[in-house]
């Protein structure tokens, strides 16, 4: 079995744009524990007092799968263990393991720590020997390994026989540069099984975008431990995303590397461990991001709808994704096929999704855009069905914006819609036109459909398609809304951006009193009256 050692809490918060507190340290452990990991690195207990919080709470922590490890560094050059404020760091961790990081390479001894080889090799071994006689097991990663390797390949081997002598567990070699090529990192793993006894571990850096695949290719020439971080976080460009290498070698590689019926729990790790960091999720990440089993082409799913394998390497339900068909003007018939049956709408004959394909592609044209817009791609179907009956009837509205004496900037808007045969008309300000607007529909519909209470606009993004024609140019509108229910997304566009506005609008009013709260489950109230 490969263990997995997450280092998200350490290596990852190295990010830019990353900092947790000591609250989502701990949530997130719980949740990488959960999964089966086997090591949890939770940061460095001598660099700061949050760190050091960090591990006072995981000592009280009952861990089902994973043990905690601290991480640190050899002695100072100039020090014996026993004196290095370091070395006491990582004792009063109280860890049952503690990951020790030392130099490899002569350019770092000789240029960074400033110290004699031999001094070095000191250090390693007398650092480890010391944690180890005080109980704890060793993991000493050695850093730069393979750019120390072609440097002088002889004396990287003699730090990592330090390490064993002082009696390191398993020696990991770190690829901390980032640019090594996979055959590189093949071939000279290969060597160093056959100078070394000790298990090895692989953690490398992506900064040549190779990351996981040096992982891989470590792994198969003989590594049992494999570190990187959820989502590939880490300084510069990140490092190996272990979202990548579980899958591949649970699904690729027939390796086990997580308890059985955990792996389907990775989506939700990823994106768990992207909200909590604050960062929106790369949806292209693979294996686990939203697009990583989206379809788009037609042609592409004209050939999913007979066989899943043609254009999936997996099925995505393996790691807790799902398969999405996108609507654009790419699409094919089978898209629209697969869209209806993906909502339940039943199609009324063969020609129904051809002709809302035909609708896509003349609003696509004109600057609409559906791909994160599904619920207007619905409500295309639902205007075409024989019985439908739309909520509401615009009759004409205006919004207007102006200063006004003692009150600044201010925006009101006027709807008029027929709702069962009654004209309603009402008159809303707010912060600015599509608000007001949306607040005039609310004021004119609520009475009617008092779920409309829940319907939340969460986002707004407006997005000028054509820079050159300047305030003439075509704006697209997409709105987000959501109620305790479900999140929806619905698009406008045109020339005028208070019209384009209005359009998604409509589809999200529309969207949600005919599909999340069907008119059938949201009698007006007025009805016997």
């Amino acid at each position: 079995m490969i263990q997995i050692y997450d280092t998200t809490l350490r290596d990852g918060t190295q990010r830019k744009d990353i900092s947790l507190s000591v609250n989502d340290k701990m949530n997130i452990a719980r949740r990488l524990d959960d999964l089966g990991i086997a090591f949890i690195e939770g940061g460095w207990p001598g660099s700061n007092p949050k760190d050091v919080e960090f591990f006072q709470r995981a000592a009280k922590t009952t861990w089902n799968h994973a043990k905690i490890a601290a991480f640190g560094s050899t002695c100072a050059a100039n020090k014996q263990p026993e004196e290095d404020g370091n070395i006491r760091a990582l004792l009063d961790a109280e860890t049952p393991y503690c990951t020790v990081v030392g130099k490899t390479s002569v350019l770092h001894v000789t240029d960074v720590l400033r110290t004699t080889l031999d001094n070095n090799l000191r250090i390693i071994e007398q650092s480890i020997a010391y944690l180890v006689a005080q109980g704890r097991d060793v993991i000493y990663d050695a850093e730069h390994f393979f750019d120390g390797y072609k440097l002088d390949p002889d004396y990287s081997i003699e730090t990592l026989k330090a390490a064993v002598r002082g009696g390191a567990e398993t020696l990991v070699l770190c690829e901390t540069n980032g640019g090594a090529m996979p055959w590189e990192v093949t071939e000279i793993v290969r060597q160093v099984r056959q100078k070394v006894s000790a298990p090895l571990g692989i953690h490398a850096h992506n900064d040549g975008e190779c990351a996981v695949a040096n992982s891989i290719a470590a792994i198969r020439e003989g590594c049992v431990q494999v570190q990187g971080t959820i989502n590939g976080y880490g300084e510069r460009c990140g490092n190996a995303n272990l979202c990548s290498i579980i899958p591949n070698l649970e699904l690729k590689m027939g390796m086990k590397s997580l308890p059985d019926g955990q792996l389907q729990n990775l989506f939700d790790l990823s994106h768990y461990v992207s909200e909590v960091a604050n960062l929106a999720p790369d949806e292209h990440l693979a294996y686990v991001g939203r697009a990583a089993f989206a379809h788009k082409g037609g042609i592409h799913v004209a050939a999913m709808r007979r066989t899943s394998q043609s254009y999936q390497h997996i099925e995505p339900e393996q790691v807790g994704n799902r398969m999405e068909v996108i609507v654009s003007e790419l699409s094919g018939r089978g898209n629209l096929v697969s869209k209806a049956e993906e909502y339940g709408i039943i199609l009324q004959n063969e020609n129904q999704a051809a002709d809302v394909l035909k609708t896509v592609k003349e609003l696509e044209s004109k600057g609409f855009s559906f791909e994160a817009a599904e619920a207007s791609v619905v409500m295309l179907f639902k205007r075409m069905e024989k019985d439908y009956r739309s909520p509401f009837e615009l009759i004409d509205f205006s919004a207007e914006v102006e200063h006004r004496q003692g009150r600044g900037m201010l925006a009101e808007a006027t709807v008029k819609v027929m709702v069962d045969g009654e004209i309603v008309h009402t008159a809303a300000e707010g912060n600015g036109p599509v608000n007001a607007l949306d607040l005039a529909l609310r004021k004119a519909l609520i009475e009617h459909y008092p779920a409309i209470e829940s319907f939340h606009l969460s986002d707004y993004k407006v997005r000028i398609l054509d820079g050159k024609s300047g305030t003439s140019a075509t704006t697209r509108v997409l709105i987000e809304t959501q109620n305790d229910i479900k999140t929806w997304n619905t698009v406008g566009a045109g020339t005028n951006i208070i019209d384009a506005s209005w359009q998604a609008l409509v589809d999200s009013f529309d969207y949600g009193l005919m599909v999340v709260h069907p008119i059938t489950e949201l009698t007006p109230v007025l009805e016997g009256i």
